[in-house]
């Protein structure tokens, strides 16, 4: 994670832990189902926080006789425990309050409490965590689509901090949609109807994230561009006549493991061909940066 990101995840975490206490007040004074829904909502974005910040953490260990390439990975496996939290800490409890308020409504009170937090709540949304993480996904997005750039995206911190938000704000439109009819018609169904489609929209926030950070859990290549830099680097080397297989893989947000194939001109001695494949390592890193180990296999006579 870079450090721009875990600012983010900071902001984030200030954000939710301040508007879970206001939608949970307002809730108890209410009785809003969907402002409790949206109080869990902001329970289950703040733990993630500090899932991801324990994840940046143990990422950045040294690497061991046990984990000889690092702990990079650990940051996907709790951005992975990101998604779960979501919907079982979010999506299931705000399913079960609105089914409940479906069947069993209550009279809806303090709309101008329940609105006056769900707009807080937006603005606080938006302003410290929505829009920097915003800012930062186009800065990084650059001239591609949205969903190329967040299949291609390495950072599942960043991900995490826009679709979370993204879908915080989104949920306190429906909330305040569903307390609004609530009171205009004076059935609390409406209120627990709101409460149910918050929790499918944490439903759907939590699989796109499970999605996404499973590819780099399991092992996800670099992207098509850093493949083909790798490549380019390589082939520069004047020794190198050409390149078979390269086989990429994320060993963390920043850190790529490469392996590729390279067949070497004929009549190189041992210490040219060991020169050369330093000057093949010097390129790669030079082209890509976040390139870390690097294994050369020999594919000529050599071998």
């Amino acid at each position: 994670m870079s450090s721009e990101s875990r600012s983010l995840v900071i902001l984030a975490l200030i954000a939710n832990s301040i508007i879970a206490v206001i939608k949970f007040v307002a809730a108890g004074i209410s009785g809003s189902s969907a402002m409790l829904a949206e109080g869990f909502h902001s329970v289950a974005d703040s733990g993630n926080q500090l899932f991801l910040l324990r994840g940046t953490a143990v990422s950045r260990y040294a690497p061991d006789v046990r984990h000889p390439f690092g702990h990079g990975k650990q940051l996907f496996f709790w951005s992975f425990m990101v998604a779960v939290v979501l919907f079982v800490g979010g999506s299931v409890v705000a399913l079960l309050e609105g089914w409940e308020h479906v069947f069993h409504p209550e009279e809806p009170q303090n709309l101008a409490l329940n609105l006056t937090v769900l707009a807080l709540a937006a603005l606080f949304e938006y302003s410290i965590a929505f829009r920097p993480a915003l800012k930062q996904f186009n800065r990084m997005r650059g001239g591609r689509g949205v969903m190329r750039t967040v299949r291609e995206a390495k950072d599942p911190a960043l991900l995490v901090v826009l679709f979370e938000d993204t879908a915080a704000m989104i949920g306190v439109a429906i909330a305040g949609i569903g307390v609004l009819l609530a009171n205009i018609t004076g059935n609390g169904r409406w209120d627990g109807a709101a409460s149910i489609m918050v929790g499918l929209l944490l439903a759907g926030t939590a699989w796109i994230l499970a999605f996404e950070t499973k590819a780099l859990l399991v092992g996800e290549a670099a992207t098509r561009e850093d493949r083909s830099s790798i490549r380019a680097a390589s082939l520069a080397v004047p020794e190198l006549v050409s390149v078979g297989k390269l086989l990429t893989m994320h060993m963390g947000s920043d850190k790529i493991l490469v392996n590729i194939e390279a067949d070497f001109k004929d009549g190189l001695s041992d210490d040219q061909v060991e020169a050369a494949i330093d000057k093949v390592e010097a390129n790669i890193r030079a082209a890509v940066p976040s390139v870390g180990h690097i294994f050369v296999e020999l594919q000529s006579p050599q071998r």
